[in-house]
């Protein structure tokens, strides 16, 4: 997802430069179309197809699901990239929190309604993107999952970072229960100089510390190319294994290498909270257990 800028676009490129095919999943096509004749420039034997795909709408989600399981029965690789950052309070076409609907329960819903295709891979794999700033974030209230009177950019920005890391936890402990050889696995890019810091400066969000990231990644912050290896690595190196996590050496710099998993007091029960909330907001549950259960059938 988000496959036409940024990580997403180095992720794409990269995979189709190694002989992936690469569904290109972004809401802006023309920028899409753009990435994908780069790609092509680079990788003249790229193999490419673009879907729309608008992770703050579900009605779009389950369209772009659809269309991509009707193409592909089976898929190897589902790479949650797409992301916002500190952006002024907004809802998506769900009513749903910004950054929490487009960050976290658009991922989750794409990824419940692409089960059964991944399930069907050997050995596939779900890359969720996070971030360090996960470790400012805080676990969602089922009883105000949106934040509504007490939304500050930062704090939905941690939460949404949060529930990618608790998501991809999550997902790989149902996948192992259910006896599944897939996995998920969690990737963070540390400070990494893509348009993420400068959207949030041009959009107003973020109050003065927008501006000092945006500052400090054109300063010191790893190329877009550098900031996507850890999910590339969580993707591809065959020994990596599910519930892994994915990044810098040095947290916001370095090469690419597997991090501690920090088991917060409490982790167990957030994970399954979120669940819960993912499940009722979007009304789409993430069912490891059935969907096996229906490619059996």
């Amino acid at each position: 997802t988000g496959a036409n800028g940024g990580l997403g676009y180095e992720t794409a490129s990269a995979l189709a430069g190694a002989g992936a095919h690469v569904v290109m999943a972004a809401r802006d096509q023309d920028k899409a179309q753009r990435a994908a004749e780069r790609i092509v420039e680079t990788h003249p034997a790229a193999s490419l197809e673009l879907v729309p795909l608008d992770l703050g709408d579900l009605a779009s989600v389950r369209t772009a699901a659809s269309t991509i399981a009707s193409a592909h029965p089976t898929i190897d690789l589902l790479v949650n990239n797409a992301g916002l950052m500190a952006m002024p309070e907004a809802t998506t076409a769900d009513g749903f929190e910004m950054q929490f609907g487009v960050n976290h329960l658009g991922h989750f819903a794409l990824t419940a309604l692409l089960l059964e295709p991944i399930l069907r891979g050997s050995r596939s794999r779900v890359v969720t993107v996070t971030s360090t700033a996960h470790h400012m974030g805080r676990a969602v209230d089922p009883d105000n999952p949106h934040l509504r009177g007490r939304y500050k950019p930062w704090r939905a920005y941690g939460q949404a970072k949060l529930a990618n890391f608790h998501f991809g936890l999550g997902l790989d402990q149902r996948l192992r229960a259910a006896g599944s050889t897939s996995a998920s696995l969690i990737a963070h890019p540390g400070l990494s100089n893509t348009d993420l810091q400068a959207r949030t400066v041009r959009e107003g969000g973020g109050g003065a510390s927008a501006g000092f990231f945006h500052t400090l990644a054109e300063r010191t912050g790893m190329s877009p190319a550098q900031g996507a290896l850890p999910q590339l690595r969580a993707a591809t190196d065959p020994r990596a294994h599910g519930g892994e996590m994915y990044g810098p050496r040095f947290v916001t710099n370095g090469p690419p290498v597997r991090r501690p998993i920090l088991r917060r007091v409490g982790l167990q029960r957030a994970v399954e909270t979120l669940w819960q909330v993912s499940e009722r907001e979007t009304g789409i549950a993430l069912d490891v257990a059935g969907a096996l259960a229906a490619l059996d059938r």
